[in-house]
């Protein structure tokens, strides 16, 4: 097996390199930002090009962050009066991050800077504002399905794997089973033994708690967080009950959703709003969520590597499809909610652009016939859009309501569909 995860990041990294403009790395931690940073490094060192990389988590670094002329000082050092590649990692711990990487930005330096940096409101807030029009930003989550199947099939399948999942269907479902169990963190795919994964697993979200939410929340105890983490990860999916968390955690209603705040901003939840055109019969304002990694989802409930019904293999899967459109709406600029009216009827999304919508109901089985549930034809009837989709495990075909064209795809066929 290689000894390496591509991610499919990397190509545009790569693509920005002869930009001016700052490459700015930003994810959950542990999701892979070093690595990546550290390979453009030796790609660049291949061909030539001089280097030079920092890490502010590592104390002998700190000391050159005082100031832009501390860091000159540095960089001449290294690069004499040659252009060169400086690459800054963990630029979060530097307080005003944003106003110093905008003062070197301003010197009109020589120099490519690519930096990067964990989750925070210093990274996800300040540095938009004060880099407005001198970075671009790179998004790096934990590794998708997609990413997790090249990687277990050593590359061989690269551009064809509907073609392997349809072909190995055995192999494909072991695959499925495996990323829904212990979700896309690289060090926990790379590990072969259940045991360290559910260490490193572990490792990963104490180290969250303990690094980044007691820097930002100021405190030494995190447990409260913690907890509430745990409870959301009970309502993956579901509508969002305020009211309800801060019962189950002792929190107030405020301190409810400024901690739910923190745990988006810090890439571990990500809310989905609701889709309505009828207010009086359609819900409109509680989110829903779902968790950037699966792994850390099913840590957090206690269901890590043993995910056993399939009422819970079912809310793993839906979590998995929504990553899945998520990063589709991120390439194509359609919007994802979902769908609730106050009768019950729900249709777990909705893809948007303008007027027209698509409804995506998600169902983790071998459908054997084109079935549709009651809320979903609701949908429907009521929208009346243009084309539908069921995504489930194996069933490939399609069928007509009315006007619309309903589509059963697989879930693996997701990577190629067109919108």
């Amino acid at each position: 097996m290689v000894d390496f995860i591509q991610r499919s990041v990397f190509p545009e990294l790569l693509g920005h390199l002869a930009k001016k403009e700052i490459s700015l790395i930003v994810g959950p931690r542990q999701a892979g930002k070093t690595t990546i940073m550290k390979k453009l490094e030796k790609v660049l060192q291949a061909e030539g090009k001089p280097t030079m990389f920092l890490n502010l988590d590592v104390e002998g670094d700190r000391p050159f962050f005082q100031s832009q002329e501390y860091l000159l000082r540095r960089i001449r050092l290294e690069f004499g009066k040659k252009p060169g590649v400086v690459f800054i990692d963990e630029i979060q711990r530097k307080p005003d991050a944003g106003l110093f990487l905008k003062g070197l930005y301003d010197l009109d330096l020589p120099h490519k800077f690519i930096v990067s940096g964990s989750g925070s409101l210093e990274l996800k807030e300040k540095i938009h504002e004060s880099l407005v029009g001198r970075k671009r930003v790179f998004e790096v989550s934990t590794l998708s399905f997609h990413e997790l199947v090249d990687f277990r099939t050593d590359y061989r399948f690269s551009g064809k794997l509907s073609e392997f999942f349809e072909t190995d269907t055995a192999r494909s479902h072991s695959l499925l089973l495996d990323y829904l169990n212990f979700g896309g963190y690289p060090r926990v795919v790379a590990e072969a033994e259940e045991k360290e994964k559910r260490a490193l697993i572990d490792e990963i979200f104490s180290s969250y708690l303990e690094r980044d939410i007691a820097a930002l929340l100021r405190v030494e105890k995190t447990e409260a967080f913690g907890k509430l983490i745990r409870l959301l990860g009970g309502q993956t999916g579901q509508l969002v009950n305020y009211s309800e968390l801060g019962s189950n955690a002792a929190l107030s209603l405020p301190t409810v959703k400024h901690f739910i705040w923190y745990a988006q901003k810090t890439f571990v939840i990500c809310p989905v709003f609701p889709f309505f055109r009828n207010p009086r019969k359609e819900i409109t304002k509680s989110p829903c969520v779902y968790f950037h990694d699966l792994g850390l989802l099913n840590h957090s409930v206690g269901r890590f590597g043993n995910l056993q019904t399939s009422t819970d293999l079912g809310f793993v899967f839906q979590n998995m499809v929504f990553l899945i459109l998520r990063d589709l709406c991120c390439q194509t600029g359609m919007k994802l909610n979902f769908w609730r009216t106050t009768d019950q009827a729900e249709v777990d999304f909705v893809l948007s652009k303008g007027k027209e919508v698509l409804p995506i109901e998600v169902k983790f089985k071998d459908c054997s016939e084109p079935r549709l549930s009651r809320s979903f034809r609701s949908f429907i009837e009521k929208y009346s859009p243009e084309k539908a989709l069921v995504v489930n495990l194996t069933l490939n075909t399609r069928t007509k309501i009315g006007k619309t064209e309903v589509s059963f795809l697989p879930y693996f066929h997701l990577f190629t569909h067109r919108f």
